[in-house]
């Protein structure tokens, strides 16, 4: 009976991180741990979030101090050269910088060399890997953001790639193989998150007996 209380425990802890987890966008220069803490998540997740084939794809690269702000202030400056002069540039500087506002990013990456590999080991799925790799990605993406999450750290995912790869690379001599797939800027929660709302499950979940 012990062992079963346990795991119920266990799962009860889990799906409450799962449910408090939200994408939280005001967030605070200071973190509530310390900068080591947030690589041992990092690293946990790294070592232990599974991927196809045990490809173990995914990198990550975390950035703090004046490398995050070097980060979203080349975003900026990518945005900017988009745009051009006649546009309003304020608003979208205005969300960069609360980007900025945080304690610093997580970009994850997938090693472009690792999926062609497997690719021309087994041509038959080749068209599949490209997919199975963003697949791992996410993984790792939901475990650190759930894991920090517990910690009462908050953080949201963005998407300036393929806009910022170039620079990004340049900046952080990042391998010419690594393929930037998401941004996670994080840190103390200064506003919560908003109520969420959810389409009915029944719609979205199937059972066939």
């Amino acid at each position: 009976m012990g062992i079963f209380t346990k795991k119920s425990k266990d799962l009860d802890a889990l799906q409450n991180a799962i449910e408090t987890r939200r994408t939280v966008y005001s967030l605070d220069k200071e973190i509530s741990i310390s900068d080591k803490e947030v690589e041992n998540i990092i690293e946990h997740a790294i070592k232990h979030v599974p991927s196809s084939f045990n490809s173990q794809s995914t990198r990550v690269v975390l950035l703090l101090n004046n490398n995050h702000d070097k980060f979203w202030e080349i975003a900026k400056e990518e945005l900017k050269n988009v745009m051009g002069p006649d546009r309003d540039f304020q608003p979208t500087a205005d969300k960069i910088d609360n980007f900025k506002h945080s304690h610093g990013t997580i970009l994850f990456f997938e090693d472009e060399e690792v999926i062609e590999g497997l690719q021309n080991q087994m041509p038959n799925y080749a068209e599949n890997f490209a997919v199975w790799s963003n697949q791992t990605n996410a993984m790792h993406q939901f475990a650190i953001w759930t894991a920090l999450s517990t910690e009462g750290i908050g953080a949201s995912l963005q998407h300036y790639n393929p806009l910022v790869d170039v620079a990004v690379a340049e900046a952080f001599d990042i391998p010419k193989t690594w393929k930037l797939v998401g941004q996670m800027p994080f840190g103390n929660v200064r506003e919560e998150a908003g109520e969420k709302e959810f389409n009915d499950v029944s719609k979205r979940f199937l059972i066939r007996k």
